[in-house]
């Protein structure tokens, strides 16, 4: 398993890239927000030679707006991995089922020679999703599991298993240079 990290605006820009192989950068949330460390936080990660990632907050609705602000804020590289983040918004709302495959298909095709995935907690995963689309890989959040060991029947590519002290994750694959060539580096 390979080790890394998801950050945000609530973290520095000069984490700390000891043992990991990738970082997960939010980039933006609905159709304007975007985070104010974005270029700071991804600059540290491709510094550290880490593959990079970057997420969206899922909102409902406005799905082609929301697809093309991600995609216009966050970095272009080769090898970059791209998700959505579907979970419950700060207003208790979340994306459908649906809007959420919309998404994911939207930002596939303004971006198509980058991985699309899908990042979610295990109850979404198990409650809310019904299509099991889940683009080009499964980021699935569970911290009551073992990492590596997240109690759902999906293959996935990414697993969170804590956010103390902050979020951690691992990652399927048998060495970096695999999670480079599948990411297409």
């Amino acid at each position: 398993m390979l080790r890394g990290i998801d950050i945000s605006s609530h973290q520095s820009s000069s984490y700390d890239t000891d043992g990991l192989s990738f970082v997960f950068v939010k980039a933006t949330e609905g159709r304007s927000y975007v985070n104010p460390k974005l270029a700071a936080q991804t600059k540290r990660g491709r510094d550290a030679g880490l593959v990079v990632g970057f997420y969206h907050f899922l909102w409902p609705g406005n799905l082609t707006e929301q697809a093309e602000h991600f995609v216009s804020k966050a970095p272009e590289r080769r090898g970059d991995i791209l998700a959505v983040d579907w979970e419950t918004t700060g207003g208790g709302s979340h994306a459908s089922n649906s809007e959420k495959d919309r998404f994911i298909r939207k930002v596939k095709e303004l971006r198509p020679h980058h991985k699309v995935i899908l990042y979610c907690n295990r109850h979404f995963w198990l409650t809310y999703d019904t299509t099991s689309y889940a683009g080009d890989g499964l980021w699935i959040a569970d911290y009551a599991a073992a990492a590596g060991k997240p109690r759902i029947q999906a293959d996935w590519r990414f697993h969170q298993y804590t956010d103390d002290p902050l979020d951690k994750n691992v990652a399927d694959f048998s060495s970096e240079s695999a999670l480079r060539e599948w990411a297409g580096a």
